[in-house]
């Protein structure tokens, strides 16, 4: 995509650049060997096959009762994927597909789109089946209220081709914005379109069903001040886990988060179909400086992470949205909307 306002590598299926103003609004490096070396907090990354954390690194029951035990990678429990979950792996691509629409987008001018793809094997840190892997990103330009507007879309597909009838998947990408280019996410103005979310344990393990977050309203702007509200929490946008469809593509999309920094004029906007998002402020991010990008150390970036529900897949309410079958596919749908005023 010569020219694009966004680049993307391999490694990961991993959004590396995405300009507006002339900021790069996400964290990454300048080489995707930078990436291999230093990349923990998972910068652009796309996650698989479990996003967020799986407890116990265990799936209690799948395939007639079997229970799976997985990589533990984050103290007892499995997070995004393992040690070596999908966002670590060199995926095939990028593929030209031409030039797609992005449903839900009005007047969107280019749409060109590229395909990665990626075979994940049965066993797979863990995880049984065979499961094939794809994500489109469609890139192109809006005009909002005389605004050049800079559109990511991308399309998330899933099939499992062998070694299990059933298996578990939830993906997201794992960017993290800071709509400045500087040290610090401090003055980001920014709205959650719930404040219902899942407690959890010290392990970030749901204990109970949504609840009102108390830190912040839905639908009510607040500012990131230098370490404060802190936040690493999955919200809900829809309440009846029961009710989600493991392929959401044909759902509308709904705006999760939107952002807007005073002082760079740019804004940000997550739209997506999946029915939860996980908000983190970046509270332990720690990268040395890398090849004259200076060091990224705590709240230089927050996350937007459309998903599933957390641990979805060990609580028998919630099973069916990541619950993925022989002849079936899993889908999804992410849009980021950018601008400067």
């Amino acid at each position: 995509m010569a020219d694009a306002p966004v680049t993307f590598l391999p490694l990961g299926a991993i959004i590396q650049e995405l300009r507006v103003g002339g900021v790069n609004i996400v964290q990454g490096f300048p080489e995707q060997s930078h990436y291999e070396r230093y990349n923990a907090p998972f910068f652009g990354e796309t996650i698989g096959r479990v996003a967020n954390r799986i407890k116990g690194a265990k799936i209690d029951s799948l395939n007639g009762g079997q229970s799976y035990k997985l990589t533990a990678n984050d103290g007892p429990n499995n997070l995004h994927g393992g040690v070596v979950g999908w966002g670590k792996k060199i995926w095939n691509g990028p593929t030209p597909v031409g030039v797609r629409q992005i449903p839900g987008v009005e007047g969107l001018d280019g749409g060109e789109s590229v395909k990665f793809s990626l075979v994940s094997p049965d066993g797979d840190e863990g995880f049984p089946g065979t499961v094939e892997a794809s994500v489109v990103y469609t890139v192109g330009k809006q005009v909002r209220d005389g605004k050049e507007v800079v559109v990511l879309g991308f399309e998330y597909e899933a099939e499992l081709v062998g070694g299990a009838d059933e298996t578990v998947i939830n993906m997201t990408n794992h960017s993290y914005f800071n709509l400045t280019g500087g040290p610090s996410i401090e003055g980001t103005v920014v709205t959650l379109a719930t404040n219902s979310y899942l407690p959890v344990d010290e392990g970030g393990i749901p204990t109970s069903g949504p609840k009102p977050f108390s830190k912040v309203e839905g639908n009510k702007a607040f500012t990131l001040g230098a370490q404060e509200p802190d936040i690493d929490d999955c919200f809900i946008v829809n309440e009846a886990p029961n009710t989600v469809p493991l392929d959401t593509r044909s759902s509308p999309l709904t705006k999760l988060v939107s952002a807007y920094h005073p002082e760079s004029k740019i804004h940000l906007e997550v739209l997506s179909t999946e029915p939860a998002f996980q908000f983190y402020t970046g509270k332990y991010i720690d990268v040395p400086e890398v090849a004259g990008v200076p060091a990224r150390k705590a709240r230089s970036g927050f996350c937007v992470e459309p998903s599933r529900w957390v641990n979805a897949c060990n609580v028998d309410e919630w099973k069916s949205q990541m619950l993925l079958k022989k002849g079936e596919k899993y889908g999804a749908r992410i849009v980021y909307r950018a601008w400067k005023e």
